[in-house]
């Protein structure tokens, strides 16, 4: 679900550019960083609040290697407000968790085996057991949600409603190229932008914040959050696993009608269109060459990737609103951070 920042690029780096990459990543987080070891340390101690028998599993989701965008953008939405807390941390802490419930839930799915350059959980556990501790990851971030205010739990549920109501409706419109690129990107705030939304906002809540102020910060996570979804999507059908560390062509192979399929079949003649449609209802593994051909012929990767950047425009522009500060500067430099992994994509697609 997108979940997506459990897809985002965390294998070694394996070139120049994306040293510099990963180098930018760690420049823009370094402010944050007591911020974010704070969460993954508490992270860390909700595997005692499973029964021991699971713990095993709670282990095993809670302390992969990703990244932590969302934790990072509450960090850096509260930094541009003046500062962090204890509350920020336990508000991370919660988004994180509903959002690897999501991937965990995402995962069985899609099928996949690999997931930040490691097995999945239900490939190392079976998709019952990640079905099942899927669901208790949810409830566990609610149970953390219960604040003096009712406002944070309701956020998250409500949040965790929309997230889980995009990916239903990503999953009807399988196969049906009906599905529209309103439709697509209408899907692609509520499972993904939602809950970087969500970041953004409840950071904003805990510091005070104006109603403009948390207006401006909302749509500054949903478009950014969007954003990472549409270039996640063009990774599935462009990248390389060694780079990505996780499992690609998962998408395609469910039937998922990603901003890419979608310009092709607006672009396609009959006959082409005729077997794109054959090779969706059909698709293997050993037909998705077929599928990049067709891909590459019509010139999809360019288009899709200027659809991140408008994106990521739209993004900077919200923070206009927000006082000068450094922290503001470090959600600006979030932006470029995308915006650089978007064009290394379409440099080496």
């Amino acid at each position: 679900m997108l979940a997506a920042e459990s897809k985002v690029v965390s294998a070694p780096a394996t070139n120049g550019v994306n040293s510099e990459l990963v180098i930018s990543w760690k420049q823009i987080v370094e402010p944050v960083e007591p911020f974010l070891d704070a969460v993954h340390a508490r992270l860390a101690r909700q595997v005692d609040e499973f029964d021991a028998a699971i713990a095993p599993y709670a282990e095993y989701a809670l302390n992969g290697n990703g990244k932590h965008l969302r934790p990072a953008l509450v960090a850096l939405s509260a930094n541009a407000l003046g500062g962090t807390s204890d509350s920020h941390v336990t508000v991370a802490v919660i988004i994180e968790m509903v959002h690897l419930a999501t991937l965990v839930h995402d995962d069985v799915m899609d099928e996949a085996e690999i997931r930040r350059a490691r097995p999945t959980l239900a490939a190392n556990y079976g998709n019952e057991i990640a079905v099942l501790f899927g669901d208790c990851l949810f409830a566990q971030a609610l149970k953390l949600a219960s604040f003096p205010t009712p406002e944070i739990c309701r956020a998250v549920a409500m949040a965790t409603n929309t997230v889980c109501s995009g990916e239903i409706l990503q999953t009807q419109h399988r196969r049906n190229f009906e599905f529209s690129r309103a439709d697509y990107f209408r899907v692609l705030e509520m499972k993904t932008g939602e809950l970087f939304a969500l970041s953004c906002d409840l950071a904003a809540l805990l510091s005070g914040a104006t109603s403009a102020q948390r207006g401006a910060l909302r749509r500054f996570g949903m478009a950014f959050g969007t954003a990472y979804q549409i270039w996640d999507d063009c990774v599935d059908l462009f990248g390389s696993e060694a780079a990505a560390g996780k499992s690609l062509g998962t998408d395609l192979e469910k039937g998922k009608l990603t901003l890419p399929l979608l310009l092709l079949w607006e672009r396609a003649n009959g006959p082409d269109r005729a077997r794109l449609e054959n090779l969706v209802q059909n698709c293997r593994n050993g037909e998705l060459s077929e599928v990049g051909g067709l891909l590459s012929k019509y010139q999809t990767l360019a288009p899709s990737l200027k659809s991140v950047h408008q994106y990521l425009e739209t993004a900077r522009q919200a923070l206009c609103e927000l006082p000068e500060s450094r922290g503001r500067e470090s959600l600006l430099g979030v932006t470029e951070y995308l915006a650089r992994q978007t064009d290394v994509l379409g440099v080496h697609a």
